[in-house]
């Protein structure tokens, strides 16, 4: 296997993962730069990535060419567009230049470490469906965590305007919370768990769209329409997340 050209080992599937692959790189030099309107293109990218997730994952069962390969690629792909780079777009965006920025970085830390310790088990799990929140859903909390509070300062005050202390000094427990989600036993969802596509559907396309209206300087009317959005999608997300839990917990009964 080791002596296969690397172009036979690939499907059409597995250039569509390159392609999201290629937007976390982009997306990570993004918060290397760290400006705030850089930041927001990252995590804009990030949130185009989540779809190509889906795309690639359709075209493979569509297609019957789900492989070894693909897998591998698919996991070691997540593991940098969808735990690496969230993480330090988080971070550069909610840093506060104090002693609390450790406690950020150790939240970063954990996020990042619950998304490849989740892809890990994934990879060798024989148990159908899934168990610990997916990791392209968990980087979609911190995306609309993110855009919340990117339009509601936007709408106060512009580009530059800081976001609220309360906002940066809860994203380190957020994201340790949701590195638990991902490891958990306690959350599962069904094989077939439409839900997860719904949720998707809406949110993750939004994203994007929703986005690129923060680079055409919304007023504040829109700004703070377009942080009610996300902010609630991001609590819909947790609710979401938490009815897995609960599904666990009657199953058990």
């Amino acid at each position: 296997m080791s002596s296969i050209k690397i172009p036979q080992l690939l499907k059409l599937k597995d250039y569509i993962t390159l392609i999201g692959t290629s937007l976390g790189i982009i997306a990570l030099i993004c918060a290397c730069i760290g400006t705030r309107a850089v930041l927001s293109l990252g995590f804009f990218l990030i949130s185009i990535a989540t779809g190509i997730d889906m795309i690639d994952g359709y075209i493979a069962r569509k297609t019957k060419t789900m492989n070894e390969m693909g897998k591998e690629l698919d996991s070691l792909s997540d593991s940098l567009t969808f735990g690496i780079t969230p993480a330090v777009l988080t971070y550069q965006s909610f840093k506060t230049e104090t002693i609390f920025d450790i406690i950020l970085i150790i939240g970063a830390i954990c996020f990042t470490i619950g998304a490849i310790l989740r892809l890990a088990r994934f990879n060798i799990s024989e148990v159908p469906g899934y168990t610990g929140v997916p990791t392209p859903l968990s980087a979609l909390l911190v995306i609309v965590y993110f855009y919340a509070n990117y339009f509601y300062a936007f709408g106060k005050g512009g580009i530059t305007y800081p976001f609220l202390e309360f906002a940066s000094y809860l994203i380190p427990f957020i994201m340790i919370i949701i590195a638990w989600f991902n490891i958990t036993v306690y959350i599962n969802f069904g094989e077939k768990d439409k839900t997860i596509y719904i949720i998707f559907l809406i949110i993750a396309p939004l994203c994007p769209a929703l986005g690129l209206i923060g680079i055409l300087n919304p007023n504040f009317l829109i700004s703070m329409i377009v942080a009610g959005f996300f902010l609630s999608s991001f609590i819909f997300a947790l609710v979401f997340i938490m009815r897995g839990f609960f599904l666990y917990i009657l199953t058990k009964k």
